[in-house]
């Protein structure tokens, strides 16, 4: 046992591995910005229809690459993913306009889209629920070790090679990362029903009265269920903060706080490793509340909620009167995301059962993506019409709704979910 715990461990760091270069990817873009915005004439409302591509993709494939992964299974769905994303990056490469930065930001999103379906599915499936929240902590803080990676690398291979090297040798890492996955993917691993056995851990019963609640394989099915919504407009609320700071971060330090390409390299690290602190601190306060006999999801919201008042801390960031101290606020408000962020990925295994877990997370990152698109949109009109004092103010604001939403709809005692035979059968 202690064997196949120590197995589930590497594949979980697999999965660290992807979401590092999965954010790596992605972060070439924001961290040349400034220069390619001056070489190609692109205006903020031109930078965010870009970055719009991206996140309509991203909102698409959310749902259609959980239900991939459900069908496939994460070894091949996983793979499949990884090489399409890859593609996409190496191609950024052989842009000549704003145009063409558009439809290969598309075609980036489609594929880096699958990364948390298929992860938060291989979670569940290798992991018990007192470990799955520190597990998930693990490999989302992939995303913050990306940032981390990228914010002073980009920039120096950029200078060094010119940026359109950038883009090809980050886009190479993902094809690399494919041989150790194929090799320690396809091992068996434990059941949930395992798990159960082991841990002494029972399907939770419905109240006396209530009625199992059904999972059904099919999308239209699982959104009779209000878990499936709270998840839903959760992130359509929380996650535009987070795509906030990931895509406009740079921009800000470079238009309003004049800082240069190298000084970006240099200090935009710094929101990102907080954020990480939060994905592991996230983790491990839920898990130990699980451990004290919590119930799973009653541990979640309650970080939650904790950490939907601290993300507010960005807000003032805008009226800091040194770049110094709108940083330290900033990166208050990064850490209480990645917080909130590992337990709301989490929960679609507390609430479900693992063979629809991966299309429940997709279809909540989804509405992640979807409220990214449209603040991505109003950011850029806001910028070319006022100044980032409104926007900072709405990115406020999202976490306020993001924690209401949790409070109504998500259930605090998830009903006992179980898979109809026939439906599991086709």
């Amino acid at each position: 046992m202690k064997r196949h715990s120590q197995f589930r461990w590497w594949i979980a760091s697999l999965l660290f591995a992807a979401t590092v270069i999965n954010y790596v990817d992605r972060q070439v873009l924001s961290l040349l910005a400034p220069l390619l915005r001056d070489e190609f004439r692109i205006s903020n409302t031109e930078y965010s229809r870009i970055v719009f591509a991206f996140l309509v993709a991203y909102m698409v494939m959310q749902g259609v690459s959980g239900k991939l992964m459900d069908r496939l299974g994460t070894r091949v769905g996983l793979a499949l993913t990884v090489s399409f994303w890859s593609v996409a990056a190496v191609l950024h490469a052989t842009v000549r306009s704003a145009f063409g930065f558009g439809v290969f930001r598309f075609l980036l999103g489609a594929g880096e889209a699958g990364n948390w379906p298929g992860a938060v599915k291989t979670i569940s499936e290798r992991f018990p629920a007192g470990e799955r929240a520190l597990a998930t902590g693990f490999f989302n803080s992939g995303s913050i070790v990306g940032a981390l990676l990228a914010a002073p690398a980009i920039p120096w291979i950029a200078a060094r090679y010119g940026w359109r090297s950038a883009f090809v040798v980050t886009g190479a890492l993902g094809f690399l990362w494919l041989v150790p996955w194929l090799a320690l993917s396809g091992r068996q691993h434990l059941q949930p029903a395992e798990f159960a056995e082991q841990s002494g851990a029972r399907e939770a019963l419905p109240a006396s009265g209530q009625a199992s609640v059904v999972a059904p394989a099919r999308w239209r099915d699982l959104l009779a269920y209000r878990q499936v919504w709270g998840l839903f407009f959760c992130r359509m609320f929380a996650d535009p903060i987070w795509w906030f700071y990931v895509f406009w971060l740079p921009e800000y330090l470079a238009r309003e706080r004049q800082f240069t390409l190298a000084m970006i390299g240099h200090s935009t690290w710094v929101p990102f490793f907080t954020a990480g602190l939060g994905s592991f601190a996230g983790g491990l306060a839920s898990g130990r509340l699980v451990a004290r006999g919590w119930p799973p999801v009653r541990a979640r919201k309650t970080v939650m909620i904790a950490s939907a008042v601290v993300m507010l801390a960005g807000t003032p960031a805008v009226w800091a009167s040194s770049a110094v101290g709108a940083l330290a606020l900033i990166s208050a408000a990064t850490f209480a995301y990645s917080c909130w962020a590992t337990n709301v990925l989490s929960l679609p295994a507390d609430l479900f059962p693992s063979s629809v877990v991966a299309s429940v997370s997709g279809m909540s990152g989804t509405g992640g993506a979807l409220g990214g698109m449209l603040v991505t949109l109003i950011t850029g009109a806001l910028l070319d019409r006022f100044s980032y004092t409104p926007v900072f103010i709405m990115v406020g604001f999202m976490a306020v709704a993001a924690g209401s939403v949790l409070l109504v709809l998500v259930s605090e005692a998830p009903a006992s979910i179980r898979l109809r035979a026939a439906e599991t059968a086709s």
